[in-house]
């Protein structure tokens, strides 16, 4: 019904003007970027009214009606190799209206190395069999077994040995072993006492019978006979009542809008009370909601968002003409932005921050080596050539520097004959970028 009616849209949009008509919801899921709570066939501009709301166009994929913003990124996936080493995986995607920013070109999928054990199982050795203990019986027909172990060689790291560690055999005593009885299969159930139902009274009742011959008891040597008792009763539940068909009441008047901005439903319900069904009667046919798409074609909020941070700006004091290279305290600062739109929230906290600082831009420093950072992703995250890198960075001395500040501006001049030192090591087990992506 809903195709049918976006059909009709579309080719009544077609001939009156040129217009983008999508299928409408009220629900964008930025997790796993699926829409729900159809809503129905709109003009894409008035059901992205609401920035909260997402659309279906003629590429049957899901889109936001936000401005595109990445996905939180998917947790890490299970390690590639059950031993030595692998990869895992994670992604993110862009949802939205345009292109998503990535000033740190981390790109929609990474890979880092990982090594869940360091050695591979392997399988042991089985030693030779025991011997067969005793039969299980004291009369006539039993059976008895015999095993071996995994200890030549044994297993290594998780491994195991392929086959049975018990063989079974059968074994037979020349005593006579007393028949002890079995009841017979319950027989058939026979008619109820009555053919209904009268409310406020027991129902009927019906019974089933079974014999102790499955088999009888034996007299020589003398067998148990059955226990429990050879009848069962029951209810008969089953019994129907007369039957009272439900038929629906009237329609209620449409509710209000669901929403006051963008696009919503409006609401008409219906009881099945006229009269209701009783007894196992047939309920109401068809459906007790009935729901029209509304438009205020007026646009929704949009709560403001910090922009990212600008660079923090030149260390200054301005007490003093220059505090470059002079272990003088200045101060620096930097800016963001909120971004809103249609009367929505403002963002809480400061436009502007400020720190103390010290400028070093170009003076001339003592050194050190920091220490050799962790291994990093897996670069590029699939296909061929996939290596990780580790650093370690040549740093100023600082430690002449008094203050409550830590902050440094600027670059100074070391002696180090390189900034950066790295380290690479290949990463093994990395997808193609086909099977990563698909």
């Amino acid at each position: 019904m809903m195709l049918f009616l976006f059909t009709i849209f579309v080719m009544l949009c077609l001939q009156q003007s040129v217009c983008e008509v999508v299928e409408c919801y009220g629900q964008f899921d930025p997790s796993s970027g699926r829409c729900g709570n159809v809503l129905g066939a709109v003009d894409m501009d008035d059901c992205c009214l609401n920035v909260d709301y997402g659309y279906m166009d003629t590429d049957g994929n899901c889109k936001s009606c936000r401005k595109a913003k990445w996905s939180e990124w998917s947790p890490w996936s299970s390690c590639s190799a059950s031993c030595k080493e692998g990869v895992r995986m994670r992604r993110r995607r862009c949802y939205g209206i345009g292109k998503c920013r990535d000033p740190e070109m981390l790109g929609e999928l990474q890979t880092k190395a990982c090594e869940d054990k360091s050695c591979c199982p392997e399988d042991g050795g089985w030693t030779e069999w025991g011997e067969w203990q005793p039969c299980s019986v004291t009369c006539e027909k039993g059976f008895k077994k015999r095993q071996r172990t995994c200890t030549e060689p044994p297993p290594k790291c998780g491994g195991s040995c392929f086959g049975p560690n018990e063989q079974i055999a059968d074994c037979e005593e020349p005593s006579v072993c007393p028949t002890h009885g079995g009841w017979s299969e319950w027989g058939n159930w026979e008619p109820c006492t009555g053919t209904c139902k009268t409310e406020g009274r027991e129902p009927p009742q019906q019974r089933r019978s079974r014999t102790c011959t499955n088999p009888a008891p034996s007299s020589q040597p003398r067998g148990r006979h059955c226990e429990g008792s050879a009848t069962e009763p029951r209810a008969c539940q089953h019994l129907p009542f007369c039957a009272v068909p439900g038929n629906w009441g009237p329609w209620t008047h449409s509710s209000p809008c669901s929403v006051t901005c963008g696009v919503g439903l409006e609401t008409k319900t219906r009881e099945c009370n006229s009269p209701p069904p009783k007894h196992g009667g047939q309920p109401c046919q068809g459906n007790g909601i009935k729901k029209d798409i509304c438009n205020t074609k007026e646009p929704c909020p949009v709560d403001g968002e910090w922009s990212s941070w600008e660079p923090w700006g030149a260390c200054e004091n301005k007490a003093t003409r220059s505090i470059r290279c002079r272990k003088r305290e200045g101060s620096q600062k930097r800016e963001r932005w909120c971004e809103r739109d249609w009367s929505g929230e403002y963002c809480k906290g400061d436009i502007v921050a400020y720190r103390s600082c010290f400028d070093i831009q170009d003076c001339k420093m003592k050194h050190y080596w920091t220490e050799w950072s962790e291994w990093g992703l897996c670069h590029p995250p699939c296909g061929p050539g996939s290596n990780r890198t580790r650093k370690r960075e040549c740093k100023p001395d600082v430690s002449e520097y008094k203050g409550e500040s830590k902050n440094f501006y600027g670059t100074p001049l070391l002696d180090c004959p390189d900034p950066v030192e790295t380290e690479s090591l290949p990463c093994t087990g990395v997808p193609s970028c086909e099977d990563a992506l698909r």
